[in-house]
């Protein structure tokens, strides 16, 4: 029996979001998954806050990395950071709602690119994230 691409995402996210110890000690929820697409929120509390009292460009580089692991694993194949860019155009508050939604922009073989936008609550954009692919042996679930 088939299934649908968006129930793959969905499985799939569900068996990561399983073992995602990192993603629900940050405090970063999922909103939203598909092939390869994905949206994550992370509001910004005073431990995400560094000496300048912003949001710490580690935790929205982890949010947005995030993000990216979610799409470009909505393939149910095991699929790892090649590597990574981010650009940190505006400064996260404490409050600020941290929003990262990753976009497939190329999928070829084994290997993808993705972007990843972050804006705040108010649509002002944070960061941009690119991230490079790379699908490994294995699936997140049984298929």
């Amino acid at each position: 029996m088939s299934i649908t691409d968006q129930e793959r995402a969905d499985r799939s996210a569900a068996a990561m979001w399983a073992n995602d110890r990192a993603t629900e000690w940050l405090g970063v929820e999922l909103v939203s998954v598909g092939k390869g697409i994905a949206e994550m929120h992370m509001k910004v509390e005073p431990h995400h806050c560094n000496g300048h009292n912003i949001c710490h460009g580690g935790f929205i580089f982890t949010l947005a990395d995030t993000a990216f692991a979610y799409a470009c694993n909505s393939y149910n194949q095991a699929t790892v950071a090649q590597h990574n860019t981010i650009t940190f155009v505006n400064v996260g508050k404490q409050d600020d709602l941290l929003i990262a939604r990753a976009t497939e922009i190329s999928k070829t073989g084994r290997n993808g690119i993705y972007d990843v936008n972050v804006t705040n609550q108010a649509g002002a954009l944070i960061a941009s994230f690119r991230g490079c692919s790379r699908t490994i042996k294995g699936q997140n679930f049984p298929e």
